[in-house]
């Protein structure tokens, strides 16, 4: 990219809290990316490690580099405090146990200029963290595609997925206009806070584009099953109210068919997790809750399904649900241990 191509500046939000083995990593694949024409804000989060020394220690040698230290007040809180002091054009977040590739903010604005869109999104890689090394999955799925979107198209993958392209609600896979974004906040106190911030700007505006290319390193450690005691509370107090909210956001700022098309795919959601609850005992409590909730709007759920129903297994699978949700585990228990066994054998054969 040419010099008088990175004229406009773009602040990149990096929330710090204790992460002084990480912190290295990722602050350097952010001073270090191809587009230079970089803000850097370091929210040090009332951090009681080395990461405070360590971001000052960075605002030393780099002058693009800001930091600001504040009481500690979670994720959102970090990111908002970040907002309130960045100048850029362009507004882009990077966690602070994860890192970037080199190239991947100019790609994603030279994208936005061509395609004349208010927000570019890129693909990701799953690090999985063992014994101090990284281990990188899904780049034998990348491709060097870039596809401008429509709003109402990349709403529908973001609702429903796509068999090619990645489009999660994870703020930081993305860049964003600030005109986008630039009265919106995170809320404070709440996880799965992204949830909100990414539906919002996608109902807003009129051109994105997609790059297929995985410029994002995001590290999760998993242990044991998807869903344990601490991430089904989350999803109890803050995932679920957020997930409802952008389904009233989506039917009020876009239309009906895409709100119901967001709440099918939010039911047929809650059947996979009441699948991960139901298998472990500590989360067994939590299953029965959930399967609750969902039969006390079995009428909503149902209305929802005549509009709107992408298979005819879906449709059966709700109603066996609705009915029976031990039945529903059961005969989905069935159809995992045999069924799909049969089917695979007679597609790939052995």
């Amino acid at each position: 990219m040419q010099k008088n191509q990175q004229k406009e500046l773009i602040s990149i939000i990096i929330p710090v809290y204790n992460v002084e083995a990480y912190l290295d990593r990722c602050i350097q694949s952010v001073i270090h990316q191809t587009y230079q024409n970089l803000e850097i804000i370091l929210v040090d989060d009332g951090s009681t490690d080395h990461s405070p020394q360590m971001c000052d220690a960075y605002a030393q040698i780099d002058e693009r580099i800001k930091v600001v230290h504040k009481s500690n007040g979670g994720l959102s809180d970090a990111r908002n405090a970040g907002l309130m002091v960045a100048t850029g054009t362009y507004i882009g977040y990077v966690d602070s146990d994860d890192w970037i590739e080199l190239e991947m903010y100019e790609r994603m604005y030279a994208a936005c200029i061509e395609h004349q869109a208010e927000l570019a999104v890129c693909r990701y890689r799953n690090e999985y963290t063992t014994k101090g090394s990284s281990m990188s999955v899904d780049s034998a799925l990348e491709s060097d595609l870039v596809k401008p979107l429509s709003r109402d198209a990349l709403l529908q993958i973001y609702l429903c997925g796509h068999e090619k392209y990645v489009i999660y609600n994870s703020v930081w896979s993305k860049l964003f206009h600030r005109d986008l974004v630039k009265d919106m906040v995170f809320p404070k106190g709440r996880n799965s806070e992204d949830i909100m911030y990414t539906t919002k700007a996608f109902c807003r505006l009129k051109k994105a584009v997609y790059l297929d290319t995985g410029f994002y390193h995001y590290v999760q450690d998993r242990q044991g099953s998807i869903m344990n005691e601490a991430k089904s509370k989350r999803m109890f107090q803050d995932e679920i109210p957020f997930w409802q909210e952008h389904i009233s956001y989506i039917k009020s700022n876009v239309s009906e068919q895409m709100g119901n098309l967001a709440a099918y795919y939010f039911w047929r959601r809650l059947l996979s997790y009441y699948l991960d609850l139901s298998v472990n005992k500590k989360t067994k409590a939590d299953a029965k809750r959930l399967a609750e909730m969902m039969q006390s709007k079995a009428p909503v759920i149902r209305q929802v399904y005549t509009k709107v129903h992408r298979s005819k297994g879906d449709l059966v699978r709700m109603k066996l649900f609705l009915y029976s949700p031990l039945g529903y585990r059961i005969v989905n228990g069935i159809y995992a241990r045999i069924i799909v066994p049969i089917k695979r054998k007679a597609k790939y054969g052995g």
